[in-house]
């Protein structure tokens, strides 16, 4: 079966629905891989289709039985787009730490939802409400930092926050700050996703 597509509105599709097969696959070969082996799947980006070789940054999110299963990426593009999926599918199956690491019982039910990342723009804003009103609900990932601290909300928090002023609240929060924080030193940048998931039972896995 295809892959399921995010509903969110997002940056316009530059991945192909087989390219996407591909990096939903790699990611359920990588976490299949780390409960045998305890590592990443080891694969080289320059047998995959040329798309896949681009540097990009992504977050990976599992979800088993339409619970939060664990979530890990990177805000910062660092390595070819295939590697990146690989790593970070792995590291959301067993790194994340509000989680045990995953059991094999827990992998057949699981669902793979990737993210992938534009580059981040930083917002300019003289106060809280010019950077409230620059908020697109659904659209916007944000990525906040003062003080030494930094914390980032993927556009799909929106579907549990749709109020601007409440997501920036609790992203402040998620940062470490009071949701009523605010300075002169302040940094916001967002980001758009272009994301799309499968339940691993449906992938056709290539070993």
């Amino acid at each position: 079966m295809a892959p399921m597509h995010s509903t969110e509105p997002a940056a316009a599709a530059i991945y192909t629905a087989g390219e996407r097969a591909i990096l939903l696959e790699v990611a359920a070969r990588s976490i299949a891989h780390g409960l045998e082996h305890r590592r990443p799947l080891d694969l080289d980006p320059d047998t995959y289709p040329e798309p896949l070789r681009a540097i990009r940054a992504t977050f990976v999110t599992l979800e088993r039985r339409a619970a939060l299963r664990g979530c890990i990426g990177v805000l910062e593009a660092c390595r070819p787009l295939v590697a990146d999926v690989a790593q970070n599918a792995f590291a959301a199956a067993f790194e994340d730490p509000r989680f045990p690491p995953l059991n094999a019982e827990e992998y057949p039910d699981l669902v793979i939802k990737l993210s992938i990342l534009t580059p981040a723009e930083p917002l300019v804003f003289g106060s809280e409400s010019e950077l409230l009103a620059q908020l697109r609900p659904g659209i916007d990932g944000l990525i906040l930092s003062d003080q030494g601290r930094r914390g980032t909300f993927l556009p799909s928090v929106w579907e549990q926050l749709p109020n601007p002023r409440d997501f920036l609240a609790h992203l402040k929060r998620k940062a470490g700050l009071p949701s009523g924080h605010w300075s002169e030193t302040l940094r916001v940048a967002r980001y758009e996703t272009e994301s799309f998931g499968a339940p691993i039972a449906q992938l056709q896995l290539q070993v």
